[in-house]
Formats: structure tokens, sequence, C-alpha cells
């Protein structure tokens, strides 16, 4: 038997579902015309998302990235503002500028996601230099795929955390490809998380694809990380079953290699956990049902919805001085 209760692990498939479903309801509305412009969705990587940001206080923070809806939604976003923010509409979390790729809410702690490879690695480690000089008990933690390892922003960034000892948790999702290059073909290590060791902090290694195991490793992190013990950098190794982004021909992927990825399925591998620990059919069929009601009301929402209005186009770009100029 678990050692979590019924309560906790159907919040983790509820969440995990909720990633999943709203991931594809926005490709169904991109097609319908909805929804403007790329979709670089998560299918197959709900498992990291959800077990890091339950790991993780209301307080803390995360950075996302051009992949980041769920992310957002597993610290606790609502569907309906994601979606509308999808669709350009001025009800979305930014007021429609941010779109897929830049969502933000610092109510909730989500300091941006990120065009950027790599862009919000810093903006974290500079978010936990913060709380380490006010004496705060948070954390940041920074989501980042395989291939921002590479950048020069990264090491950086580790540089100045493991210097510092910040409480920033650095966390590589780790799909197997920088956009349609492999990782193998980027860096001449296997094992990303051995590259922390260059920066005086541990690196860990987890299933990508098992939520329960993210959460305890990412939970320890994190207690390290608000100790003042300093950085953890976290590689879960996951697959995305979708392309780079909506359209993506795939051709780089090698014969045979989906299908073995479809069989650690996080949702289908979840929901099985969950029967085989006592949990009924009826009850998991009525998280699904919950999470689809939710989301019809999210593409009801983002529908009805305003555009921005021309006048609204400079609002939120320039900041007014004391005097009340804007410069």
């Amino acid at each position: 038997m678990s050692k979590y209760s019924q309560d906790f692990l159907c919040e983790v498939y509820r969440r995990m579902y909720l990633i999943r479903e709203f991931e594809l309801r926005s490709i169904e509305e991109r097609r319908r015309g909805l929804i403007p412009g790329f979709i670089h969705s998560c299918v197959g990587q709900e498992a990291t998302a959800v077990g890091a940001c339950l790991a993780l206080n209301q307080e803390d923070v995360i950075t996302s990235t051009h992949r980041g809806h769920g992310h957002l939604l597993a610290k606790g976003g609502e569907p309906k503002f994601m979606m509308a923010e999808l669709a350009a509409r001025s009800s979305g979390y930014c007021r429609g500028r941010g779109g897929s790729l830049h969502i933000a809410d610092f109510d909730l702690g989500i300091l941006g996601a990120n065009g950027i490879v790599g862009g919000g690695i810093p903006a974290a480690v500079g978010a936990a230099l913060a709380f380490s000089m006010r004496k705060e008990k948070r954390v940041a933690l920074s989501f980042f795929g395989d291939g921002a390892t590479n950048q020069g922003s990264f090491h950086e960034a580790a540089n100045l955390a493991g210097l510092w000892k910040l409480p920033v948790v650095f966390f590589c999702e780790n799909n197997l490809y920088g956009e349609g290059t492999p990782q193998s073909k980027q860096a001449p290590i296997c094992d990303l998380a051995n590259r922390s060791a260059s920066y005086c902090f541990p690196g860990v290694i987890v299933d990508g694809n098992d939520p329960i195991a993210v959460y305890e490793v990412t939970r320890e992190a994190v207690e390290r990380a608000r100790r003042g013990e300093g950085p953890t950098f976290i590689e879960g190794k996951t697959y995305r079953f979708r392309g780079h982004y909506e359209g993506d021909p795939q051709v780089y992927r090698l014969p045979g290699e989906m299908e073995e990825w479809l069989k650690k399925d996080p949702i289908l591998t979840f929901r099985k956990r969950l029967l085989d620990e006592g949990e009924t059919e009826e009850a998991i069929r009525e998280i699904e049902q919950q999470v689809q009601q939710k989301l019809d009301e999210a593409v009801a929402f983002a529908t009805s919805s305003p555009v921005p209005q021309l006048e609204d186009a400079l609002s939120g770009v320039y900041a007014d001085t004391h005097d009340g100029k804007v410069f």
C-alpha cells in the first residue's frame, strides 16, 4: 500500500489528467481557429510538472519554458484564464499579450514562461538571490529542457547559485530532443545531472514519468534549499508524445521509439496505480468528468471573452515615474 493518502493520489491524477486534456483541447481549438499561433504541447510530460509543483509551497516561485502550459496548471492555474490567454483574449492571464509562450502570474508564483531556450534559468536564480538577501524561506524552481543545459545562461546561473548556495532547484525535463536534435548529438554525456558537480551541488536523476518519484526528489531538494544548503539539479527522464510544435513532421524519431514510450504513459500508468491501490473506477471517472466540464467552461469563457483593444496596446509597456510622467 502507498504511504500517501488516496486524496493526495487522486489530486496527482487530477492535475495530470487536467494538463493532458487541456493540451489536447488546445490543439483542437487551434485547428478550429480559436487559438492563433503555435502550440508546443507537453503531452507525455505531465508527471514532471505535477510532481515538482506539488513539492512547492504557495509562496515558492517557478520559471517555465516554451512548453509551459502544464507548469502553470500544476502550480494551481485556472484553465479558463489559460485558455483565454492562448486565444489572445483580454481576460487571459496576460490580457492576451503573452500567448502560449509567455504566460506569467505573480500571484501564483509563476514568474513567466519563456520563448528563449534557457531564458528562465537566470530569472529563477535572481529570485532565489532576493529570497536569500531578504532571509525568506522561499524557493525558486526553474523548469527547462535538455537543450538548455548547453546554454551559457544555465552555466552562468548554476555557477552563481552554487557559489552563493542559493535556494533554487534546477529541474531539467529531459525529453531526449532539443527541437529535433537528439540529446546524443547535443552533449557528450548521457546523464545531464552530472553537470551539477562542476558547481558543487547535487545532481539527481529520476523517472520523469512517475509523479510520486518526482515529488519525492523535488521535495527533498526544496527542503535542502530552504535549509540554506543550496541548489539541486534534478533530471527527469521523460518523453513528449507530440512534435516539438503542432505540425512538426517528427522525421527525427527512431522507428519503434514512440511505441516504447507510450507503454510508459504517465496518465495510464498512474490511473492503473490508483485502481491497484483501491480507488474505484467510478471515482476516477468522476475526476475525469469534472475535468472535462472545467475544460468545456474554459473554452466557452475564452470564446466569449473580448479581444484586446488597440488603444490599450501600450498599457503595461512603460512605467510611470513618481511625478506621473511616462517615458
